[in-house]
């Protein structure tokens, strides 16, 4: 059966922001390290999403929800999100029970006002 993706707005987002079950996935290529990105989120560029999903899945490790986002999440972010998805069910893992995309994507994220992280870390520490 296919997970379904659902969306969360830039509020909701910020009200579970820093919860321990739950990380951003910044799916944005380069553009990430000029623009800024969301505090503590995990950057896995849309170009090489399909060779590290793996790796993301380790990284996420103990974590039951994912909220994907690229600049307007009209195609990358929601792209990666099923791919995600998709890997899930064919390795049979469980774990993440919720796969989300932020709507309006980063961009919308900071014409809202909502805090922009400028580091330079990665992993971006918030």
């Amino acid at each position: 059966m296919a997970r379904s993706i659902s969306y969360i707005n830039g509020s909701q987002l910020l009200a579970l922001n820093g919860r321990p079950n739950i990380a951003i996935v910044d799916v944005r290529d380069e553009e990430r390290s000029y623009d800024g990105h969301i505090a503590g989120s995990l950057h896995y560029a849309s170009g090489t999403f399909s060779d590290k999903i793996s790796n993301l899945v380790q990284e996420v490790k103990g974590k039951d929800t994912l909220v994907f986002h690229c600049a307007l999440s009209q195609v990358r972010g929601p792209t990666c999100a099923r791919r995600l998805a998709n890997y899930l069910t064919e390795v049979k893992n469980d774990e993440i029970k919720n796969i989300l995309v932020l709507e309006r994507g980063f961009n919308g994220w900071e014409a809202s006002g909502r805090p922009v992280c400028r580091c330079t870390s990665m992993p971006c520490k918030g």
